[in-house]
């Protein structure tokens, strides 16, 4: 794997950049061939005391995508690799059951018999909820005070600039973020 690490509010020594790919080559043993198509993302960053620590892995029909904050950077890269490879196994364990007898995205994952215990998926994405409502033309201005109001942390709106399906979301700084249709 390529790896780009990068910080924000912290110079990333060459120790620090040593240990991030030392830690996320751990993960290649899961893959069946080198991943050489993709460049591993990954931000260094210090806010507020916290270091954090966010990993983005872009692979063919899968984005594995983690992050972690603590009062340690190394830590917060430990932690980081253990969150990536539960994804990978749990994934890995999806696909297999999915696609047994199916070539595909399946390769992508080693087969090295061992079993892997991940909790029941089917429990996991059981809709026990459906609500319908009516989308009222608003700005992002508006939808954000209506999603204060109501107190949730993400509202859905059509977006009265575009005429488009919006979603307004409280992000983990304070701040908000927006996620438009292409």
């Amino acid at each position: 794997m390529k790896y780009n690490v990068r910080g924000q509010h912290i110079q990333v020594t060459d120790a620090l950049r040593d240990y991030v790919e030392k830690k996320l080559s751990r993960l290649e043993r899961y893959f069946e061939a080198p991943i050489n198509t993709s460049e591993t993302t990954v931000t260094l960053s210090v806010t507020k005391g916290k270091h954090a620590v966010e990993v983005t892995i872009p692979l063919p029909g899968v984005m594995l995508r983690a992050e972690e904050k603590k009062d340690d950077m190394y830590a917060s890269i430990d932690l980081v690799v253990d969150k990536l490879e539960r994804q990978i196994r749990k994934h890995k364990t999806k696909v297999n059951r999915k696609f047994r007898n199916e070539s595909g995205i399946r390769t992508l994952f080693k087969d090295d018999s061992a079993p892997v215990r991940v909790l029941d998926e089917e429990d996991d994405l059981e809709v026990v909820r459906t609500k319908r409502f009516t989308l009222k033309p608003m700005d992002v201005e508006e939808a954000i005070l209506q999603m204060n109001m109501v107190g949730h942390s993400f509202f859905m709106f059509a977006n009265s600039a575009t005429s488009e399906v919006n979603v307004v979301y409280k992000r983990s700084d304070g701040k908000y973020g927006l996620i438009e249709q292409t």
